[in-house]
């Protein structure tokens, strides 16, 4: 089994060119550019491609598993103790101690036995990283997220019972499906719950998300280029 190479992308030039975008798309929809904050997917991406990302100035990163992200960042960190890491991948609950150490801000709080291990892991770690509801706007039994019909009440026992730091709501629109019905979907819940913050929005479709309010987007391979696979 051999990774495949890949050629380099230019990753700084890449960034740039999302940030340029993400401030178009900000202008258009009437928003100043700093109100949309940009997590660069950084998911199986080795630390050789990161640091170039870094070097250019990009401190908000994005991983999708706790155990990678843990064999890539500390190292990373010591030389850029500045960098905010989201953990935008499913979270299992017996890994909450190892999130709350690590991440900055965690997306996709789904259910209310991973919302208890993490408003118990933060007492006993004594961090308290922002927390997103992840809602499975498509209702996709394969994906994760709460249900849009459940979303309220998970979203007030998050609050209330568990007294996470709930900044906002993530989702993830199903492909092939027209991702600005999601975008607006997920815009009601967070207004009717008096949250502000919108992850939605990745390569494919960020500028959309723009327009329907989204204050993170999720960017990987328009900066990273394609990840690198492995031949079986």
């Amino acid at each position: 089994m051999a990774t495949r190479e890949l050629e380099q992308p230019d990753v700084a030039a890449n960034l740039a060119t999302v940030n340029a975008e993400i401030a178009a798309a900000a202008e258009a929809a009437g928003r100043p550019a700093d109100s949309v904050t940009l997590v660069a997917v950084a998911k199986i991406q080795p630390a050789e491609r990161i640091r170039p990302v870094l070097e250019a100035g990009q401190r908000i990163f994005g991983e999708n598993r706790v155990q990678e992200a843990e064999g890539k960042w500390p190292a990373l960190k010591a030389d850029h103790p500045d960098v905010r890491l989201h953990l935008i991948g499913p979270l299992q609950s017996n890994k909450t101690r190892h999130a709350v150490r690590l991440f900055d801000v965690i997306e996709t709080v789904d259910r209310p036995k991973l919302a208890r291990a993490l408003a118990q892991a933060m007492d006993k770690e004594e961090r308290r990283p922002d927390v997103f509801i992840q809602v499975n706007t498509g209702e996709e039994e394969q994906k994760h997220g709460v249900p849009p019909g459940e979303a309220d009440a998970f979203i007030r026992a998050c609050i209330d019972d568990f007294l996470l730091p709930v900044k906002g709501l993530m989702c993830i629109p199903p492909i092939g499906e027209e991702p600005s019905l999601h975008f607006a979907l997920l815009r009601e819940i967070a207004r009717r719950n008096g949250l502000d913050e919108l992850s939605m929005g990745m390569t494919a479709d960020y500028p959309i998300a723009i327009r329907f309010g989204a204050t993170v987007v999720r960017v990987g391979t328009a900066i990273f280029g394609a990840r690198p696979s492995v031949d079986q």
